[in-house]
């Protein structure tokens, strides 16, 4: 096992203004999830806190908005470069934070880039258009907001807070990224990595609690632009503060109860393996929004998938993020370690059956936030577990008729962000691809995300589209010019 001191204890954690640690007032405490205990303290930015780095991070815009779209994408490039250049520290960081095994957290650095580079590769789609309208001269320009703001979740750390500042920066804002509080170490590191290309301020790193530090961000006068990915109940919240605080452009990538839905039809083989897979068990343990969380088989060949399933699952290994061999970590905290415990007690109460797992491992000692990779089986569509965002390592597994049924059960949850169906007749693929209510669909597949398609939500599950030219468009804003010629 990897000593994790040299990353994380042996060094002050700080946010930078002006390209230097800047003192804060107040601190707190994050824990290790693998012991519940102190693994670090960084700075609890206050509102006037966050208003200097706002404010300085509108300076360095103004300049950084003259360049060029290639110029700026050349930049992020040699952001994405150096991110590499790093990955072993930061997913190090992201290992010993979050809780997720270390080769996992090592993938997410280089999806990182890659969005980085996809977003590069943008940069020409921000151009604008001309008009035929009249013997004058109509056109179109994209221009950046200023100063936007992406609030990142705690179950892809480096990812999320790299990622999500790439759109902005090549859009010509410049990004104050409030990490998550749970982990924000690597976000913090990204912060004086990114000074190194973009010079201070541009791409700045806030860190603190929600309730204080994410206030601020949201109720800024100078952020006019958000991007919130996280729980609905605080999406909601953000849309609140950021309405009582002007008008602004909030875009949510919020929770889901995904579908995955098995067909007679189906490669059953590949379905099971898809099925564990699209839990992300061993991604994130289970805290993951797109996680297909949601097993929907039909009923004739339900007993088959689900005892693959059932295989795979209790084999998966659980221990220390950091330790040779392990397959899944710890959940992030005591909050989601008991809400995981709870939605199995009361999915039981209700008439569910745990088929594996349900408790706390064995072999992990006392200490953590370790939870079994559980699945539940002989659900009633109604069971608080078939419907409700558990986000920890539990699956659900329903049985249905027909088509029909199937995608009735799927659109009857609020959620609607992502679904997956398994089925070899191409016509059913596309007919059932279509009815389902959810805004990224797989078809014999699950869980993967392929830079460059549009990614996000629609009901509950938010609005906006990520990881896409969208995502950059919707930086900019719109202006349009007539040049009277007679």
């Amino acid at each position: 096992m990897r000593d994790p001191e040299t990353a994380v204890v042996d060094r002050s954690w700080q946010v930078l203004l002006d390209g230097r640690p800047m003192r804060t007032r107040a601190r707190y405490e994050v824990e290790d999830p693998t012991t519940g205990a102190q693994l670090a303290e960084v700075p609890d930015c206050s509102p006037e806190e966050v208003d200097r780095i706002v404010r300085a991070a509108g300076d360095a815009q103004r300049s950084w908005a003259l360049l060029p779209p290639r110029e700026r994408a050349g930049k992020v490039r040699e952001f994405a470069a150096l991110l590499r250049g790093n990955a072993v520290e930061l997913a190090t960081l992201d290992a010993v934070d979050a809780g997720f095994p270390l080769p996992v957290m090592t993938a997410d650095v280089e999806a990182a880039a890659t969005v980085l580079e996809i977003m590069a590769d943008h940069a020409l789609g921000i151009g604008g258009a001309t008009y035929p309208l009249s013997r004058n001269l109509h056109y179109s320009v994209q221009q950046p907001y200023g100063v936007v703001a992406r609030i990142v979740p705690f179950n892809h750390p480096l990812f999320f807070a790299a990622s999500k500042a790439a759109a902005p920066l090549v859009a010509g804002n410049a990004v104050v990224v409030k990490a998550a509080d749970q982990t924000p170490l690597s976000a913090l590191r990204m912060a004086e990595i990114a000074a190194e290309v973009f010079g201070p301020d541009l791409c700045a790193v806030v860190t603190g609690r929600g309730a204080v530090t994410g206030q601020a961000v949201v109720r800024h006068p100078l952020i006019r632009r958000i991007g919130f990915i996280g729980a609905p109940e605080t999406g909601r919240l953000v849309q609140r503060q950021a309405a009582e605080s002007g008008v602004k452009h909030v875009s949510l990538e919020l929770g889901g109860k995904n579908a995955l839905i098995v067909m007679p039809d189906a490669d059953l083989v590949r379905a099971a393996d898809s099925a564990v897979f699209g839990m992300n068990f061993t991604a994130t343990a289970g805290q993951s929004c797109g996680s297909t969380s949601r097993l929907l088989l039909h009923e004739s060949i339900a007993e088959e998938v689900l005892g693959r399933v059932v295989e795979q699952v209790r084999a998966i290994r659980v221990g220390h993020p950091l330790a040779d061999g392990t397959e899944m970590g710890p959940l992030i905290d005591r909050r989601q370690y008991e809400k995981a415990l709870s939605a199995i007690g009361r999915a039981t109460a209700a008439g569910a059956r745990v088929l594996v797992g349900g408790g706390r491992p064995d072999g992990v000692g006392a200490d953590g936030w370790y939870v079994e990779p559980t699945v539940l089986g002989e659900l009633a569509a109604d069971n608080p577990a078939a419907v409700e965002e558990i986000f920890g390592p539990v699956l659900s597994v329903l049985t249905f008729r027909d088509e029909d049924d199937a995608v009735e059960i799927t659109n009857r949850s609020e959620y609607g962000l992502t679904a997956g169906v398994w089925t070899s007749d191409v016509n059913r693929a596309h007919r059932m691809a279509a009815r389902l209510q959810a805004g990224y669909v797989w078809v014999n597949g699950s869980s993967r995300h392929f830079w460059g398609l549009p990614f996000g939500g629609v009901k509950a599950s938010g609005v906006g589209r990520e990881e896409s030219i969208d995502e950059l468009l919707s930086y900019t804003e719109t202006k349009a010019v007539t040049v009277l010629l007679d």
